[in-house]
């Protein structure tokens, strides 16, 4: 079935089809995506899941910074429609589940409805922040864990995963973030993401402590060391998540396109590598319209 020039793909198979690939062991590598055209151009590239990065996605659709500002109608707002959009398994973030236990579970119920394969919570206190800022606290461990047990409780489809993450190793040091992970393991999480490891030998405890996919966060210029796809499958990582990337790239571009405007007065003498306008206009799917309108335009001539 064709919708919007969509291949549309069941969300119970994505879900499926993420769940199993985890489940084989092998590092799943999946993009960060914040607004609708980074979904449709990272969708076409064939990765096994995409990540829908709350820092990212509160920046583009709010202007605000990820400091527990956006509200759940807002993120589950962009849920939808990235799902809507794309047939690539969404991993979305869920912050801290937009507050108490009634509000995790009206969280996991939305998500899973709104097409998302996979939320992240995390065990800061509300208001939230960006996981490679300093300044965050976190709640106490057994409250975590009692979202987690809502989580799984509340989601339809099993293959639905709930991912568990720490943010307690920068206040409170790696043996706690360890051991609150070790309960959000057996409060029933699929994935477990403790944030903000700080070398190299970090990430190897904490992955060699888990039998359960293990996150590995990819933040250019924050507090992880970011590394070689060879070197995460070394380490033992499950899902390597790079939030950052694309809206890195595209703030430099941008950047990079509007000084030259207001320097010269034109596009003409760029030297930032253009996206071929045909092509683009393809991607957003003006070929389909294109169709649609000769085929109700020859249905008209002949009525």
């Amino acid at each position: 079935m064709m919708h919007n020039g969509l291949s549309q793909i069941s969300q119970a198979s994505r879900r499926s089809l993420l769940a199993a690939r985890l489940r084989q062991g092998e590092l799943v590598i999946a993009p960060g995506v914040f607004e609708m055209i980074s979904a449709k151009m990272a969708d076409r590239m064939g990765f096994d899941a995409l990540y829908m990065t709350g820092y990212g996605t509160v920046a583009s659709y709010l202007g605000l910074p990820d400091a527990g500002l956006a509200s759940y109608t807002d993120m589950l707002n962009r849920v939808q429609q990235f799902a809507a959009i794309t047939t690539t398994p969404m991993i979305c973030d869920g912050d801290t589940g937009y507050g108490g236990l009634l509000n995790v579970m009206h969280t996991v119920r939305g998500y899973e409805r709104a097409g998302a394969c996979a939320i992240q919570l995390e065990d800061q206190e509300f208001p939230k922040k960006c996981g490679h800022v300093l300044g965050r606290r976190v709640v106490p461990a057994q409250q975590m864990v009692e979202k987690i047990r809502v989580a799984v409780e509340a989601r339809s489809d099993p293959d639905f995963l709930i991912i568990a993450r720490t943010d307690a190793r920068t206040t409170l040091g790696l043996d706690e973030a360890l051991r609150r992970a070790e309960m959000y393991a057996r409060a029933g999480a699929d994935l477990l993401f403790v944030e903000s490891p700080e070398s190299l030998e970090e990430m190897h405890i904490i992955c060699r402590t888990f039998d359960l996919p293990m996150v590995a966060n990819m933040v250019e210029g924050g507090r992880t060391p970011v590394l070689s796809r060879a070197q995460l499958e070394e380490v033992g990582f499950g899902l390597a998540i790079f939030p950052a990337t694309a809206f890195l790239a595209a703030g430099a571009a941008f950047e990079s396109v509007y000084q030259n405007l207001k320097q010269t007065g034109s596009s003409k003498s760029g030297a930032t590598p253009l996206h071929e306008f045909v092509a683009f206009s393809k991607l957003m799917g003006f070929d389909w319209v294109q169709a649609f309108d000769q085929r109700h335009a020859e249905k008209d001539e002949k009525d």
